[in-house]
C-alpha cells in the first residue's frame, strides 16, 4: 500500500480528535482527552496558533496516522527546535513503517527551517516507539525529568 502525508486541514479536527483519543487510550489515559473538535479547530488553526500537524493517509484518502508539533527553543543553541507532540498510527496501519516515515517528515520540516534539535517524549514501556526511536539514531535524554503544572494546581500557584 502507497501512504502520503499532507498538512492538516481545520477538515481535519474529528480525524484529529479521533486519533488523538485513540493514542489516549493506548497510553492508558484515556479519560483525560478535554479535547474537542471545535477545541482542536482553534487550536491547531486559529489565528495565533503556534502548533501545526499533518495527516498520513492512504492513496485512497483513508486516514492512517498523524503527527503534531510546534517549535520549541533552545537557550544554548539559541536556535528553535521542533517538539513532537504526539505520533499515531492506526493500528490496521502499523508495521508499514509509518511511523518511521512521519519522522522523517517533521525532520525535513526541522531542517528546512534551520531547526538545532527534534526532540519529543515517550512513555517509558511504550517498548515498539522505543524500538523505532533507537533504529533511527535518536538518543533518550534520561539525565531530564519532565516536570507539570495543570488544572486547578496550576491555577492556584498561578493565584499566588
Amino acid at each position: 500500500m502507497t501512504y502520503r502525508i499532507r498538512n492538516a486541514t481545520p477538515a481535519d479536527a474529528g480525524v484529529i480528535l479521533r486519533f488523538i483519543t485513540e493514542l489516549a487510550v493506548y497510553e492508558k489515559a484515556g479519560h483525560e482527552v478535554e479535547a474537542t473538535v471545535e477545541t482542536i479547530a482553534t487550536s491547531l488553526f486559529g489565528v495565533g496558533s503556534v502548533t501545526r500537524a499533518v495527516i498520513c493517509e492512504t492513496e485512497a484518502g483513508e486516514p492512517a496516522g498523524f503527527a503534531v508539533w510546534f517549535l520549541s527553543y533552545s537557550t544554548w543553541q539559541a536556535r528553535n527546535g521542533l517538539y513532537l507532540e504526539d505520533l499515531y498510527v492506526t493500528p490496521e496501519h502499523r508495521r508499514a513503517g509509518l511511523g518511521r516515515m512521519l519522522l522523517r517528515h517533521l525532520a525535513r520540516i526541522a531542517v528546512e527551517e534551520g531547526c538545532g534539535r527534534f526532540e519529543w517524549s515517550v512513555l517509558d514501556w511504550n517498548e515498539p516507539a522505543i524500538r523505532v526511536y533507537e533504529a533511527i539514531g535518536a538518543e533518550p535524554q534520561n539525565e531530564w525529568t519532565r516536570y507539570r503544572l495543570s488544572g486547578e494546581k496550576l491555577k492556584q500557584f498561578a493565584a499566588g
